[in-house]
């Protein structure tokens, strides 16, 4: 298992284009599987619970480029703000506020994503699309000094129908290309664009996809 997770990582990053960065989604992942990915050259994790990933984060080297991909609540914030590097399911301004908070406590900025919730099924977080207007009509982006807004995430839904999936990544492709020519016209370093997943990452290339979230293809299936 261990060769085969440094044979994966090799894999994906022959096969994914130079714009777009493999996240190793390390969530329920023992140390020797995140160890051997790092060995391996990997250094962007994803992580989806603060306490596991603060565990993670003492007990591994210091370069690792963490991302905090799951849904996050705000008074949780406090306890990774001080070494996350990417929070990629901002999805309400109450969050977005608390992460600026922290990061100013921390003296750092903390590059941020902003959820869009595109899927058929109701269980998953993030704005709709006229929310996500409507909160980025409104954002001024001087009051949150200490975060970066970089771009959107979104996942599309579970599902083997290829074309409602590529149809999801559209959209919020779409969206993205909106949000950047109205409300991030003067922001270069929006440029970033979640999506793609173990499942169906080749989709979520085709759609602009600049990070793809994978895990059971890398480290096996839980």
């Amino acid at each position: 298992m261990m060769n085969d997770i440094a044979g994966n990582i090799a894999s994906f990053k022959k096969q994914l284009p130079t714009q777009t960065r493999l996240i190793a989604v390390s969530k329920t992942k023992p140390i020797t599987m995140i160890t051997s990915a790092y060995e391996a050259g990997q250094r962007a994790f994803g992580e989806n619970y603060v306490q596991e990933l603060c565990e993670k984060q003492l007990a591994l080297p210091s370069d690792i480029e963490w991302h905090f991909i799951g849904h996050l609540q705000s008074n949780k914030v406090k306890f990774i703000a001080p070494f996350v590097s990417w929070i990629h399911a901002v999805d309400s301004e109450k969050l977005l506020k608390e992460i600026n908070k922290q990061a100013i406590k921390n003296n750092r900025i903390i590059d941020c994503l902003l959820q869009l919730h595109i899927a058929t099924e109701e269980s998953k977080f993030g704005f709709d699309i006229e929310e996500l207007n409507s909160f980025c009509s409104k954002l001024q982006l001087p009051d949150y000094a200490n975060v970066r807004i970089r771009g959107l995430m979104g996942m599309a839904s579970f599902s083997d129908n290829e074309n409602l999936v590529g149809s999801e990544f559209k959209v919020i492709h779409q969206v993205f290309k909106e949000l950047k020519k109205t409300h991030f016209a003067n922001q270069p370093k929006f440029d970033q664009l979640s999506i793609g997943m173990s499942s169906d990452w080749k989709i979520a290339i085709n759609e602009g996809s600049t990070m793809v979230r994978i895990g059971s293809a890398i480290f096996g299936n839980r």
